[in-house]
């Protein structure tokens, strides 16, 4: 984990653009079609339920029966199909040396993780594919450009900002001149940290899932890279990926460390980690974020605190809201509302903020649901300013994320919403 294999600029470059031209048939372009834009969401969020199942497993870490369900996806179109088959052709021609392997695209899927049929865990969006002369050779690829729930891209977008505005190098990180170490706490089908990993290529992603159902079915259905997989050793599960994997994912891959643990045992054991900013998206089988993930007096907080940079650290963490922000934001005149909200947001304060110069905990809204992206960030600081000028302040360095990461969506869309000072 202290020393990373690392590959030239060059290739990484060259791999991510490519992957992003043809893949997603130019969404890297500004102006093109967010694929995982939530006009699609009628797709796979079906009151109906007429998705298949494609996969099922029993869980004995409180989540039941996880389940993958399949639905259809209209994007990428089929006239696209041609130049991801000749995207996989040339990549194998890249990692192989000779030509003559040629694919042939499948369809494209989205698929939703289940637990217990009930709460929808995550959606990712998969492509199939397989050798042209092996038509049995069927491997999943998730698209790292996607992200389906609208929570997902406020948690992108509010922690990048944050941590931008913290005057962390973003430019740096995102050619791969300087590292973003990062930790997602709970991992799902993994498509934030796969969008994390794709779109700076100077990430470095520690994700801990507790419940290895979880992840095996990310893996085996829903096209997560193999190769991420850790023993509790520390070493890759797969000590080299096979030939499919990197055609896939060479670039990528090598910088994803997918371990099965418990938060709070992953935070204890690893004291040398310090992590620029860790995403927390970690729900048991009933829908509840733990309490032992922010009580304030845990020695899983004291060791977030350390383990958080102390000069700009960022913490994100996603909540489901028990109010409008408009309420939470009236809580100094009395308004009772939103207490859970604020409540979360003061024992991380307390927690991480205690013996801190700087300092800002806030929470904004996530458009479409009633989710809240609750942000912890030592390296911003109100400076007496009211909370129109701090919405205004993030605002203006959200517009130079963007410019920056070129990401397929506005991370602007998700700082205009309500935002809340705690």
């Amino acid at each position: 984990m202290n020393s990373i294999q690392r590959f030239s600029l060059t290739r990484r470059l060259s791999s991510v653009e490519s992957y992003l031209r043809h893949l997603c048939g130019g969404a890297f372009r500004v102006g093109v079609k967010d694929e995982g834009d939530w006009f699609y969401s009628q797709e796979w969020w079906d009151p109906h339920e007429r998705g298949h199942t494609v996969s099922q497993s029993s869980s004995s870490r409180g989540n039941g029966l996880v389940s993958v369900v399949a639905h259809p996806s209209s994007l990428p179109s089929r006239e696209s199909w041609a130049e991801t088959e000749g995207w996989l052709d040339n990549r194998y021609m890249e990692i192989m040396g000779r030509d003559g392997e040629k694919f042939k695209i499948l369809g494209y899927q989205w698929r939703s993780l289940r637990f217990n049929d009930d709460t929808r865990q995550s959606t990712v969006k998969v492509m199939a594919a397989c050798r042209a002369l092996q038509p049995s050779s069927i491997f999943y690829m998730q698209h790292p450009h996607c992200l389906a729930v609208p929570y997902l891209k406020s948690m992108v977008s509010v922690g990048l900002t944050s941590l931008a505005a913290s005057k962390y190098d973003m430019t740096n990180a995102a050619i791969g001149k300087k590292q973003m170490r990062i930790l997602c706490v709970g991992h799902g089908g993994g498509s934030l940290p796969l969008f994390l990993a794709n779109h700076i290529l100077g990430a470095l992603v520690d994700i801990v899932e507790i419940d290895p159902v979880v992840i095996s079915e990310s893996v085996r259905a829903m096209g997560f890279p193999a190769f991420s997989v850790m023993t509790a050793t520390g070493k890759r599960a797969l000590p080299t990926p096979d030939i499919i994997d990197q055609v896939m994912w060479r670039g990528i891959h090598e910088r994803l460390f997918l371990y099965e643990s418990e938060a709070k045992e992953f935070i204890l054991n690893n004291q040398n980690n310090s992590y620029d900013i860790i995403f927390m998206d970690a729900y048991d089988g009933a829908d509840i974020f733990p309490h032992s993930l922010w009580d304030s007096n845990s020695l899983f907080m004291k060791a977030l605190s350390e383990r958080l940079h102390h000069e700009h650290g960022t913490l994100v963490v996603n909540l489901h809201s028990d109010a409008d922000i408009s309420d939470l934001d009236r809580s100094n005149e009395g308004v009772t509302t939103g207490k859970y909200v604020r409540k979360v947001g003061k024992a991380y304060k307390k927690g991480l903020m205690e013996n801190q110069r700087n300092g800002l905990v806030f929470a904004c809204e996530v458009p479409w649901l009633c989710n809240v992206s609750l942000v912890v960030s030592r390296g911003m600081s109100s400076d007496g300013r009211r909370r129109d000028q701090i919405k205004t302040s993030l605002m203006k360095t959200s517009l130079q994320v963007d410019k920056i990461l070129r990401l397929p969506f506005s991370c602007l869309d998700y700082l205009k919403t309500g935002l809340a000072i705690i």
